[in-house]
């Protein structure tokens, strides 16, 4: 399934921070959480902020309510609640342990985003 409008401005704002291995999973008829999880890394604690903040941003500037952002002040793993759709703000070693992709299913290449634009 290729990714709703608002994936996609979640994963752009990604991208525009230099995010690495953005992902879009696709959840719709899988739960109720939402209807697809963005995860991306950040080399450091200092860019998962820098992302986490262009998402919140991007979200707002196309009227998406941002219900909640969890994790930021450690930076390690920062969870954006947009509703629908749920960004996941890495850095390498909390993905490698978290591992989201093998507990909910890992993205296909339809919806993996462009690596570089």
């Amino acid at each position: 399934m290729p990714e709703t409008p608002l994936a996609a401005i979640v994963s752009n704002a990604a991208l525009d921070k230099k995010a690495e291995d953005v992902a879009t999973i696709d959840l719709a008829g899988r739960t109720i959480i939402a209807d697809a999880f963005v995860l991306a890394t950040g080399r450091s604690k200092i860019q998962t902020r820098a992302i986490a903040d262009a998402i919140v941003e991007a979200a707002e500037s196309e009227g998406v309510k941002v219900y909640r952002v969890e994790g930021y002040s450690d930076g390690g793993w920062i969870l954006v609640d947009l509703g629908t759709v749920v960004a996941h703000v890495f850095t390498p070693e909390q993905r490698a342990f978290y591992n989201l992709e093998r507990l909910w299913g890992a993205a296909t290449a339809a919806e993996r985003s462009e690596a570089a634009r």
